[in-house]
Parts: C-alpha cells; sequence; structure tokens
C-alpha cells in the first residue's frame, strides 16, 4: 500500500540513464487538447549509483576541500527567490542531458533560450560561485557539481535545516545544450498524471519519487502563462482550482501572461509540506498538481505528507517523512545522466565550453 510505502527507505539509490522522446512541439498557450491523450515515453532502467560519484569527492588535499563550503557561503547570501530558483535549476539540468550543467551553456538554442527555461534563475550565484573555486582550486570542481551543491544548500536554507543530505560529486560538465531537448524531456505543468508519472519513470525516478519532488512546488514563483488552463475552472471537476483562488488570479494575472505569483501562497518562502496541503484542497496553479488526486496510491501520498493520515504514533508522521524522502529523492536524481571525463570537461565558465 502506498501508505506503507513512503514510510520505507527509497528504494537503493539507482542510475545513470537518460532516455528522451519527442512529446510536443513546445509549451502551447493554450496547452493541447486535453481530449487528445498525449503519447507516453517508455520507461528507462532504473538509475544506480553513477561510477565515479561519492560523497566527499573534493575533500582530498589534491582536489578543493573548500569546495563545498565555498558554494555554501555563496547560497547563504541568496534571496528566498534565488533559493527556489536555485532548486529549480538542478531539476531543469538533471532532465535535460543528465546532471551536466548542460543548462548553464549561453547561446543560441541553447536550453537556457527554450520557454519553458526563460524563467530560470540563480545563474549568476552559479557563476559567483565557479569564479571563486577557479581561484581557489583551478580546473577541479565542476558547474554540475556546484549546481548539485547549490540546489542541497538551498533545500537545506529554505527548509529551516530540515533538508539536509551529502552529495555525491565527480560529475564532470557536459558539451551540448539544445533547446528543443528540454520539451523533450521537462514534465509540462499542463501533463496529467499519465503523462507526468511516465516522465519521471524515464528518468529512472518512480512515481512515489514524483509525488515527493513535486513538493519543491511548495516555493517559488510562477508566470501566469504556465497555467492558463486552469483560468476560469472547470465545472464539474474534481480536480479544478479552488474558486476562491481562482477569482483572485484571474483577476492577478489580466495584467498580463508574464505576471509572477507564488507557487504557494501559505508559506511561499518555505520548503514544507504546506504543498500536499495545497493539492488536497485544490489551491495549486499546474494540473499537473492537480491530477495527483487523480489516483488512489498518489491521492494517499499526498494525503500522508499532508499529514492527514495518522499512522504509526500520529499524524505528524508523514511531514517528517516527507523531509526525508525528498532527500533521498534529490540524491537519486543527481545521477540522471552522469558524463564521465571521456564524454565531458571541466568547464573555466560554466556558460561556455572549454576552447580547444
Amino acid at each position: 500500500m502506498a501508505k506503507l510505502a513512503v514510510l520505507a527507505v527509497l528504494a537503493s539509490l539507482l542510475g545513470a540513464v537518460s532516455c528522451e522522446f519527442p512529446i510536443y512541439a513546445g509549451y502551447g498557450f493554450p496547452p493541447p487538447n486535453p481530449s487528445v491523450p498525449y503519447p507516453l515515453p517508455p520507461a528507462c532502467p532504473p538509475l544506480s549509483p553513477a561510477p565515479g560519484l561519492k560523497v566527499g569527492y573534493y575533500a582530498d588535499k589534491d582536489k578543493c576541500p573548500r569546495a563545498e563550503e565555498i558554494v555554501r557561503e555563496v547560497v547563504e547570501k541568496a534571496t528566498a527567490g534565488e533559493k527556489a530558483g536555485l532548486i529549480r535549476l538542478f531539476f531543469h539540468d538533471c532532465f535535460v542531458e543528465g546532471c551536466d550543467g548542460s543548462v548553464l551553456l549561453s547561446g543560441t538554442d541553447t536550453e537556457r533560450t527554450a520557454v519553458p527555461n526563460l524563467s530560470l534563475r540563480g545563474f549568476e550565484l552559479i557563476e559567483e560561485a565557479k569564479a571563486k573555486l577557479e581561484k581557489h582550486c583551478p580546473g577541479i570542481v565542476s558547474c554540475a557539481d556546484i549546481v548539485a551543491f547549490a540546489g542541497r544548500d538551498a533545500s537545506y536554507s529554505l527548509s529551516y535545516g530540515r533538508i539536509n543530505y551529502r552529495v555525491p560529486a565527480g560529475r564532470y560538465d557536459g558539451k551540448v545544450s539544445r533547446a528543443n531537448d528540454t520539451f523533450q524531456n521537462l514534465p509540462p505543468p499542463f501533463g496529467d498524471l499519465a503523462l507526468t508519472t511516465a516522465m519521471f519513470a524515464a528518468k529512472g525516478l518512480n512515481e512515489n519519487e514524483m509525488v515527493v519532488l513535486s513538493g519543491a512546488h511548495s516555493i517559488g514563483r510562477s508566470a501566469c502563462s504556465s497555467f492558463p488552463d486552469r483560468l476560469p475552472p472547470a465545472a464539474n471537476s474534481s480536480t479544478a482550482m479552488e474558486p476562491k483562488l481562482a477569482g483572485q488570479l484571474t483577476a492577478t494575472c489580466s495584467a498580463g501572461s508574464s505576471v509572477n505569483v507564488p507557487q504557494d501562497a501559505v508559506t511561499p518562502d518555505r520548503l514544507d509540506n504546506q504543498y500536499y496541503k495545497n493539492v488536497m484542497s485544490r489551491d495549486v496553479l499546474f494540473n499537473s498538481d492537480a491530477s495527483l488526486t487523480t489516483s488512489s496510491q498518489t491521492e494517499d501520498l499526498v494525503e500522508f505528507y499532508a499529514g492527514n493520515l495518522p499512522f504509526l504514533g500520529g499524524k505528524f508522521l508523514g511531514p517528517l517523512a516527507w523531509y526525508h524522502d525528498f532527500e533521498d529523492a534529490m540524491v537519486k536524481m543527481g545521477y540522471i545522466g552522469v558524463k564521465t571525463s571521456a564524454e565531458g570537461e571541466i568547464r573555466k565558465t560554466c556558460a561556455s565550453i572549454n576552447k580547444p
């Protein structure tokens, strides 16, 4: 049962496979006709620990013992919005080309120029950390690892220390970044449960981990252009947006599709389990979030993490379990598509590949 599954430690950290598949030509506004089934991708083999990655990778004297400390110092002085952006940056990096810093590359038709990534934040912070590391230990720390460290440190800060995990490191930076790949790999906000689950499965992440990682929507902001399919709310729908929130957003978004609103209006700058309470009350922006209540298994998980299901000692177990499960899922996501030295490099600057 789902209620029991969430209490188990996530399946052994799993392996570096990245699958791509054609799904839609781009984020459509309005989104694709919901009466037309979305094509679902084949699931990839489960992830397993990537060769070469280990906790404390830079601790050796011949590497960069202060690497994680230097990244942490940069993240600590960031705003709450920038920290939320760093967590999203890690997700968007790993789901396209793997966790290889490809999202950081600038230029024409790179991932940064694609519609799903236009609102990404944190690039300047990653470059600041990289510049400091290049002065301290040149040519040692990859941009991909900086993104992974920054995602952890931002999670720690926004959760008030409740989320804290050790990051296996040793990634190399990729040399390929294509705008079109974002549409093939990033789950769209208008997706239904089948599509979102399948797109996570294509990266080796199971449905439970999809529900866990969706909890990151308790922080950050979103443009009104990301949820036009939710306004006005559909009549007689069990997943339609809560009418009061829909009314407020309709008024706010009338100023333009580029207006940004908090994804969680209750605790917008806190990485916590409020997201799951919002899903249950239909106070969520995206169809992908609302659809978590459309199956008994995912709805049980949502209720558990929301603290609505007393189990083995009290209703507070679920929220505590979510922090732990989020840690494990972030580590596992960090194994997607990791590059080796034969496939990648250690960039001198994160926005461009090294010159021959």
